[in-house]
């Protein structure tokens, strides 16, 4: 059966029930201290009393460290001590937070919890996955292969919740889970591609798959089998159309050069999803993110 052939299908949505969430991304696990800011006003709350500690004010950055099982913020050159060891902090409407020389949109919530700051962006998965595809796959990559990586990290991302909960978090920001740039790394083509499959992921056997992926696999992907423990249904060996590309990476599931290779040959996204994920359908998550 020739490629061509092999990649016609009609695309049919099965519609999941989901509860409203935000998804929590650690930002900085552990650290003996963090630099904060806004650029909006931002309220600093209790998490334990929900009661207001403290106003930042805009475009100005805050050091913060653990401090004798609390939490302590520096404020025009003198150190203060919050009463409470976990913090939420929320900028005004549309403001943005930072942390890292980076923006971010949504919440942060910041715990001491005795072997230091552990910082947590607490922000719709929506948003997470516009900071997402464009720190995953170049921005002037072709637009299906944008899709197809949208939806192969929401996959994983619904997939893997709660999976560094030790942390008090879901997920890191880095290649180990996904790379997440926040709102410094969007790029409008991206972000377009993430609101085009909105709420879209992959199942098999009625379950939202972890979609793997890697950036090249050099020529054949891998069952889950050969690089892991046990294989996966939806993980097949197949050709990867990314010849010429060094392996970088597990080579399990979608290959991103892979992907890219095939959206310049008139593939959509759900044609090299279905290529890359065997057994899969797709579904629509309904809810609010």
């Amino acid at each position: 059966m020739g490629m061509k052939r092999a990649l016609l299908f009609f695309v049919t949505f099965i519609i999941l029930c989901s509860p409203s969430y935000a998804i929590k991304i650690g930002l900085q696990t552990q650290v003996n201290k963090t630099f904060v800011g806004a650029s909006t006003a931002a309220e600093i709350i209790d998490c334990d009393t929900n009661k207001l500690i403290f106003v930042m004010e805009k475009m100005k950055g805050y050091e913060m460290k653990p401090y004798r099982g609390v939490i302590a913020i520096k404020v025009d050159g003198q150190w203060n001590k919050m009463k409470a060891n976990k913090i939420i902090i929320k900028p005004e409407e549309d403001g943005f937070l930072s942390v890292k020389r980076k923006w971010y949109r949504g919440n942060f919530k910041i715990i001491n919890d005795g072997l230091g700051l552990t910082v947590i962006n607490d922000i719709p998965l929506e948003e997470y996955l516009q900071g997402v595809v464009p720190s995953e796959m170049p921005s002037g990559w072709e637009h299906e292969a944008h899709k197809a990586q949208a939806i192969a990290a929401r996959s994983y991302a619904i997939a893997n919740r709660g999976k560094r909960a030790k942390y008090g978090y879901d997920l890191k920001d880095t290649p180990e889970d996904q790379a997440y740039g926040g709102a410094s790394a969007e790029k409008l083509n991206t972000n377009n591609a993430v609101d085009e499959t909105s709420g879209i992921v992959l199942v098999c056997q009625g379950k939202i798959v972890p979609a793997y992926y890697s950036a090249s696999a050099g020529g054949k992907t891998k069952t889950g089998g050969q690089v892991w423990s046990a294989d996966l249904p939806f993980l097949k060996s197949v050709p990867s159309f990314d010849d010429g590309i060094k392996k970088n990476g597990h080579g399990v599931g979608m290959s991103q050069y892979g992907a890219n290779n095939l959206a310049k040959r008139g593939y959509n996204a759900y044609q090299i999803l279905k290529y890359f994920y065997a057994n899969t359908k797709f579904a629509r998550v309904r809810g609010e993110y």
